[in-house]
């Protein structure tokens, strides 16, 4: 954690010096120009620091003794020229990896023949070659290299043969995140070495040739993920025993999965076959991959049932939605204890969900046909997601449903359960995202969902709910814990993952203990990211994974809601969108709306909704979409700027005394306006009185005016005596009066 800039004095006389690390701490500065005199200076490792300027070619150029230069994860600016070690004849490895784009390494610059034969190239992520998009030429002039990592850097064209045709002793090869196309080419010869191969995100094309599995048969991870291969999957690929890791997701690949790779790849950990064009059944009576850990075969056409699972006890991220599977979950899936996810959505499973699973975190069964009450989930004491939306559950919610403290994500949307949200909904202090809309629950909602400090998206729209929207709903913070909780995590698993990369590429990888041994848990890298529905910007979009730490919502549409507004929903300043329509609110906008900076989608229409739109929702600048149609507002409509410019007339529609340009109604003219309150609504006070405050208040007051009223007697003596004066006065004019009443009464009764 060292941080400061380099002294210039201090290294620069160190002529002797051999190695210079100064790798992961925190120096920033530019590199002092007086290092080229370390001419006897070996390996340098300036990697992971905060660095800045440019990387002098003749600083570089001086150190010809180099055999080690590690650059990267500073923040280099400005160009690069690779022949800066035209020179260098000992150099065997050369990492220059970026995190920014501000850095460019050019090496067709000028015409240059290395002196050197690398081992290990590293050019991730640095602009290489960004004018002309070339793979360096004088990779061809290199023999002995272990590995090339030339990863995020948009090269395009064809890749040459003499990339794994000249490098017999390849051992790692990353191409991924460029522009590659045609056809992938394999080396006239089977390479004995070479382990892993990730050319995934470029745009390979063309079939898979059927000798992949011979020419490159000791491969332990092959990554040919987005890419445009089609075809069918060669069976011979089975020839490679070593793998463990085959990504073959986001292709062209049609056809029935060949038996060879289900039966004969017993080492495989990880298999991904998602969104391709896959049909026929894959879970065979013969299905046999003993070591896999994660299976993918999401989007695709697969048919039949999940029997061939049973020998997979090492499993623990499964993913099969959007195909065709059917039947009922087998109940000797309860004894697969290493299951952490379980995604079946999208398919066509019916029955009964058992709820023996003990250890699954994250369940997705959405959008099949089960059945029934909706089960407890006494067993699932881990789960943090659950899932269950768009099947046929009947019945209420359990009193005791699953573990409040884990649970993050509960959507129970689409079904047909009944009843009131259980009190005991408040206990999940932990969720962040409830949606019950689509069912038939009743009653009032209860003020215990305002216990969900945590909650980001909240939807009960499309139900029976009735009574006044909870006040307390101002205590969930509708994404008012921001990012930073994420942030902070995220930093830490790139830190993790970064240092395990750079040991892997720089000193060696070593798949076959490092990787695959029972110490790495493959659902820390294969963590799911959760998926959520929701009405915002009148569209249902899914937010997926990091998208769901910003979202936020609140949706109470199509309900019997009645009241006014809460005043308090204007205290949910970091809430994105907000739908209210089809209810039966009464009263005006808050002018508190006004505070919802982050707002972006606001939809009150389809109530009864009364008195002018507030002009101070202009302030909202990310609002686009605001909807007030089929009310009974009256006034002048917002003025047009702003986001508010943005809107035309049918956020206005069904409101037949507003007026305005936008909706062709002068307000110059006499417009017929209902009767106005005496009171303003929008402060939501006048409404709340207390009768108990305001008895209590209207003692105080009489009670204060009377001793205030005897003070000023007992102070001033002649409005004493005036006062009893007057009373003595009263007093004898209300006898006189009463006995003349009586003596005018007897004589007309005695005639």
């Amino acid at each position: 954690m060292l941080n400061s800039s380099l002294p210039s004095e201090g290294f620069c006389r160190m002529k002797k010096l051999k190695k210079l690390d100064l790798s992961w701490n925190r120096f920033d500065g530019m590199l002092p120009t007086c290092l080229s005199n370390l001419k006897s200076l070996r390996e340098l490792d300036l990697s992971f620091n905060q660095f800045t300027g440019s990387v002098s070619s003749s600083l570089i150029s001086n150190l010809t003794s180099l055999e080690y230069i590690h650059l990267g994860y500073n923040h280099f600016t400005g160009l690069f020229s690779f022949s800066s070690f035209a020179n260098h004849s000992k150099l065997e490895v050369v990492a220059l990896p970026s995190n920014d784009d501000n850095f460019e390494v050019e090496t067709e610059y000028t015409t240059w023949v290395p002196k050197f034969q690398l081992k290990v190239l590293v050019l991730s992520r640095c602009n290489l070659n960004k004018l002309t998009g070339d793979i360096p030429k004088f990779l061809s002039h290199q023999a002995y290299l272990l590995q090339v990592d030339l990863s995020h850097n948009n090269l395009k064209g064809d890749l040459p043969n003499w990339m794994l045709e000249n490098n017999r002793r390849l051992e790692y090869l990353d191409l991924r995140n460029n522009s590659f196309n045609g056809q992938f080419p394999l080396p006239s010869y089977p390479n004995m070495l070479l382990l892993s191969v990730d050319i995934s995100k470029n745009n390979f094309s063309g079939l898979l040739q059927e000798n992949f599995g011979e020419m490159l048969p000791c491969l332990e991870w092959l990554n040919l993920a987005e890419n445009a291969f089609e075809g069918q999957i060669p069976p011979l690929i089975c020839n490679i025993s070593s793998l463990w890791f085959l990504d073959l997701s986001s292709n062209n690949f049609s056809g029935e999965v060949p038996a060879q790779l289900t039966v004969g790849c017993t080492n495989l950990y990880v298999l991904k076959l998602s969104d391709n064009r896959f049909h026929g059944p894959i879970f065979s009576t013969q299905f046999n991959l003993p070591l896999l850990q994660v299976l993918l075969l999401d989007n695709n056409q697969f048919t039949g049932t999940l029997s061939g699972l049973l020998n997979c006890s090492w499993l623990t991220f499964l993913d099969i939605r959007n195909n065709y599977f059917s039947g009922e979950i087998p109940k000797w899936m309860h004894g697969m204890t290493n299951l952490r996810t379980l995604i079946m959505g999208n398919n066509s499973f019916h029955g009964r969900i058992p709820h023996e699973f003990t250890d699954v975190q994250y369940v997705d069964l959405s959008y099949n046909s089960f059945t029934g009450s909706l089960p407890s989930f006494s067993h699932l004491g881990f789960v943090k997601h659950l899932h269950l939306q768009g099947n046929a559950f009947t019945g209420s919610i359990p009193k005791h449903v699953l573990n409040p403290e884990f649970l993050l994500t509960l959507d129970l949307g689409d079904n047909n359960i009944s009843g009131k949200i259980p009190h005991s909904i408040g206990q999940f202090s932990e969720l962040r995202v409830l949606s019950l809309r689509g069912n038939n629950f009743i009653g009032q909602i209860p003020n215990s969902l305002c216990q969900l400090s945590k909650m980001s998206i909240l939807d009960l729209s499309n139900n029976r709910f009735s009574g006044p929207i909870p006040h307390c709903f101002n205590n969930m913070t509708f994404g008012k814990r921001g990012a930073n909780e994420f942030y902070a995590f995220f930093q830490d698993l790139i830190f993790f993952f970064q240092r395990h990369y750079e040991y892997a590429v720089l000193q060696g990888p070593e798949p076959s203990s490092s990787m695959r041994g029972r110490n790495e848990d493959p659902y820390l890298q294969y963590d799911p990211q959760d998926e959520v529905g929701f009405i915002t910007k009148s569209r249902y979009s899914i937010y997926k994974g990091d998208i769901l730490n910003f979202m936020s919502g609140l949706d109470l549409s199509s309900n019997d809601l009645t009241g006014r507004i809460p005043y308090e929903l204007g205290q949910l300043n970091s809430i994105h969108a907000l739908n209210l329509w089809h209810n039966r609110l009464i009263g005006s906008i808050p002018k508190d709306f006004s505070k919802l900076h982050q707002l972006e989608s606001l939809d009150l229409s389809y109530n009864s909704l009364s008195g002018e739109i507030p002009s101070q929702l202009t302030n909202l600048n990310f609002l686009a979409v605001f909807i007030v149609a089929h009310n009974n507002f009256s006034g002048r409509i917002p003025d047009m700027k702003a986001q508010f410019g943005t809107f035309d007339g049918s956020s206005y529609d069904g409101n037949p005394f507003l007026c305005g340009s936008m909706i062709e109604r002068k307000c110059e003219t006499v417009v017929d306006q209902p009767p106005t309150m005496l009171y303003d609504e929008s402060e939501g006070k006048w409404y709340d009185i207390d009768p108990v405050v305001f008895s209590a208040s209207f003692v105080a007051s009489y009670i204060t005016i009377l001793l205030v009223f005897v003070a000023l007697l007992y102070i001033n003596p002649y409005w004493r005596r005036r006062w009893f004066y007057l009373i003595e006065e009263c007093i004898y004019s209300c006898y006189y009066a009463a006995s003349d009443m009586h003596y005018k009464l007897f004589a007309l009764l005695y005639k």
